[in-house]
C-alpha cells in the first residue's frame, strides 16, 4: 500500500463521494448520484425506486432508503451493487476517470465523524472502509484498461 492517503471525500476530493452530482444510468433509469441509485437498489418495489431516484438530493434519497422494504438478498448484493455503480459513475465520465487516476496509488479512506464503520472509517472508531476499497479497485480496473 501507498504511504499517501486521502482520508476525506470533501473539497478537492468531493468527486469520490457517492453524494457527488454525477448522473448514472442503471436498469434504464437515470439517477442523480451513486447514492440515489444505491438507495433505490435496496428495494425491488418499482414505485419506491421511482420515488428514490427522482429525489432532489442524495441526502433525501439516503433518508428515504432507510424506510424501504429491503430486498431479501440485500446483505449479499450490496457490495457488488456498490462496485457496479461506482464503476458506472467513473466509466461514463472521462473527466472523473482522469480525476480518479490522479489519485495514483493513494490509499482512499472515506473518513467520517458520523459513525459509518462499514463504508468508511469513523475518526474515533475506525472501520472497514468498503467504499474506499471499492474506489481503489475501480481505479485499478480503469488504469488497466488504459494500459
Amino acid at each position: 500500500m501507498s504511504q499517501k492517503m486521502i482520508s476525506s471525500f470533501r473539497g478537492e476530493h468531493a468527486f469520490l463521494s457517492n453524494m457527488y452530482a454525477s448522473p448514472i444510468i442503471c436498469e434504464g433509469e437515470t439517477y442523480l448520484t451513486v447514492e440515489n441509485a444505491f438507495q433505490a437498489a435496496k428495494t425491488l418495489d418499482l414505485s419506491e425506486r421511482k420515488e428514490l431516484f427522482s429525489s432532489s438530493s442524495p441526502y433525501s434519497a439516503k433518508q428515504q432508503g432507510r424506510k424501504v422494504q429491503l430486498r431479501r438478498d440485500w446483505e449479499q448484493v450490496k457490495l457488488p451493487i456498490m462496485k457496479q455503480l461506482i464503476f458506472r459513475k467513473f466509466h461514463s465520465n472521462p473527466s472523473l476517470i482522469e480525476k480518479l487516476l490522479t489519485t495514483k496509488d493513494a490509499t482512499l479512506i472515506e473518513g467520517n465523524t458520523w459513525g459509518d464503520t462499514f463504508w468508511g472509517m469513523d475518526t474515533r472508531k475506525g472501520g472497514e472502509n468498503h467504499l474506499g476499497i471499492i474506489l481503489m479497485d475501480v481505479r485499478d480496473m480503469l488504469e488497466s484498461c488504459r494500459s
